[in-house]
Formats: structure tokens, sequence, C-alpha cells
């Protein structure tokens, strides 16, 4: 018999799954006044500024003189295109939320969102590895601000996966021309010279916690790992993908919240400090301190499953 928590686990699961259609519906809509806010804004930028930099790439190597002026109406165009990946919009989707928290906990509680305590401590320390890899960390979390604060994404700040999906989406976009296809070709693998993904803000973050060790439970603290550490610990401790410890974050999924808390290991005391932060005025479930950091994994991967 599944307990209350779990099910209340599965409905916030549930209610995530409908985030995707309804948000690919507001991207392409040019008439969604009365759904406008700052996470659609910031979402639709990040695609459209992503859109801009394959378009560029393309119109590089197919010689355009002034490659910049050509890509605005056609990367609206491969905008629109990337937007119908799930993948592209639960990730887009979630650096937004992540940015929307970055600034609020700078302002509630004076979270530094590029220099935070720990971040402080680990460019001190002696290890010149441990303090070489704080300081790219700070350069990359420098940028990833400065970047969402012009609603951007550099190309190379994609995963993986995503930056692959990009580009075989280019050339899927201009295949029924043969010569784009070419240039398209050309394109990626410019792209992809270019892009190393070990350098990477992400990467980056899992650096620093790997060189961490066991003091990496410290990420946990908000205040001192600042926001974007914590999230990567968070779902790093849980099992969760980032995408989904950051939607855990978010008004009405507070059971999974404190479920991915305490899959991490973190003693009822700590989840209850860490839940508080994000969400001041909450009534924590009952009884989540009676389930052991086992047993709230396994129901995370209950729920998700």
């Amino acid at each position: 018999m599944s307990s209350p928590l779990a099910d209340d686990v599965a409905a916030a699961r549930g209610a995530v799954a409908h985030v995707v259609p309804i948000l690919r519906h507001l991207l392409r809509s040019d008439n969604n006044s009365i759904f406008s806010d700052e996470i659609v804004a910031r979402v639709r930028g990040m695609f459209v500024d992503v859109a801009r930099q394959l378009v560029i790439a393309l119109a590089e190597a197919a010689g355009h003189a002034e490659p910049e002026g050509w890509a605005h109406e056609a990367a609206e165009e491969l905008a629109h295109v990337l937007a119908e990946n799930p993948a592209f919009l639960e990730h887009f989707h979630t650096l937004a939320l992540e940015w929307q928290w970055t600034v609020r906990l700078e302002r509630s509680r004076g979270v530094d969102p590029v220099l935070p305590p720990l971040l402080q401590s680990r460019m001190a320390d002696p290890d010149a590895q441990a303090s070489a890899g704080a300081m790219n960390l700070l350069a990359a979390q420098a940028r990833f601000c400065q970047s969402q604060r012009r609603m951007q994404l550099p190309l190379g700040e994609l995963p993986g996966d995503l930056v692959h999906i990009a580009l075989v989406t280019l050339r899927a976009h201009v295949g029924l021309d043969g010569s784009a296809e070419a240039y398209a070709l050309i394109a990626e693998r410019g792209v992809r010279a270019r892009i190393d993904e070990t350098r990477s803000r992400l990467a980056q973050m899992g650096h620093v916690l790997d060189a961490m060790g066991e003091k990496a439970a410290a990420a946990l603290e908000v205040d001192k790992a600042g926001v974007a550490l914590f999230l990567t610990a968070l779902a790093r401790g849980s099992g969760l993908s980032r995408e989904a410890a950051i939607m855990a974050t978010v008004e009405g999924q507070l059971p999974r919240f404190v479920l991915a808390l305490r899959a991490c290991g973190l003693v009822p005391a700590a989840v209850t400090q860490a839940a508080l932060v994000f969400h001041p005025e909450a009534n924590l479930p009952q009884g989540f301190a009676d389930i052991t950091p086992a047993k709230a994994a396994a129901l995370l991967a209950q729920a998700g499953a």
C-alpha cells in the first residue's frame, strides 16, 4: 500500500508532466499576453539565441559576408522547430527557473549568485587543483548570470546530447536544399570542434563536487553554496536529473523536494531548514522524518517511473 507522501509525490510528478505541452504552446503563440511572464520570455529568448548561433554558423559556412544580419529571420523559424523538442524545453525551462531562484534568494537572503562562501573557501584551498577548479566555476557562473540577464545561452553551455539534437535539427531544417545541407555539415563540424563539454558550467560544478569528496554534502546548504551548486548537489544526492531536481523546488512540488533532500542523506532538521529557504511559509509533509534516505530515493524513483 502506498503512503500518503508517496501519493503526493506521484500527483506532483503528474502535474509536472503537463508543463512541456503548455510551455510549447506559449512559446509558439504570438498572442500570449495573458500568459506573459518572465519564465516564458526567458525560455523563448534562449531558444532564439541558440537558433541564432546555429544559423550564424551556417551562414559562415556558406560564406555570407554579414552572417549576423542574415540570421535574424531564419533564427526565429529555427527556434520554433527546436521548441518542439521536449528535452530542449525541459532544459531551458529549468534553467529559467534556476535563474528565478537565483534572483529571489539573492534578494531575500543575500545568497551570492556568483561567489558564495563555499566557492570562496574552495578558491582559497591550498590544493592547486581544487583552487583552479573553483576559479573555473566562478568564471562559468559569472558567464551564466550575464547570459541569463540577456535571456541568452551559449551553445557551449548545452549538454552534449542537446548540442547533437540542435545540429541534427539544423541539418534536417535545411535538408530540402542540397547545397544548404552541405553547408550545414560544414557548420556542424565547426560547432563541434569549438565546443568542449568538459568546460561548461554544469561540468565545472561536477568537478568541484567531485574534488570535495565527502565534504560535498556542504553544498546542500544553499546559503553557503549558492543556488547553482545546491541544485547540482541535490540532483546528485537524490538520483534525479538536474532538471527534475530543479522542478522539485517549485511551488506545488514540496513533497518531491522533501524526499529529494531526504534521499541526499540530510537529517530531518536539515531537510526542514533547506526546504524553508525556498518555501518559508510551507508546512512540510507529515511523517517525512520517518522515511529513510534509501526509502526516499526509492519513492522518487517510483514516482519518476
